[in-house]
């Protein structure tokens, strides 16, 4: 996917707030967080992304300690939906 298309997505409702399911070409689908942090601009520019798994959401909301989040090339994004718990 491209920058723009991600952003699109993400961008009011998802960004830091909502988790999103991350569809991939090459590996298993995600759940995760895009972050908003201060190198949020500088991956953009080159469609990487921070995300936080979901596995490790209840913690960042806690620490917000970026250890806890990876980063992904937003060109292995095949597509992107909101993720709604059960």
């Amino acid at each position: 996917m491209t920058t723009e298309q991600i952003e699109k997505f993400i961008s009011p409702e998802h960004i830091s707030k909502k988790p999103v399911r991350i569809s991939f070409k090459t590996r298993n689908n995600v759940v995760g967080l895009f972050l908003d942090v201060a190198d949020f601009n500088d991956l953009k520019a080159k469609n990487f992304w921070r995300v936080v798994l979901e596995s490790n959401i209840e913690d960042w909301k806690k620490s917000q300690n970026m250890s806890l989040a990876r980063i992904f090339n937003g060109a292995e994004f095949t597509r992107l939906a909101p993720f709604n718990e059960k």
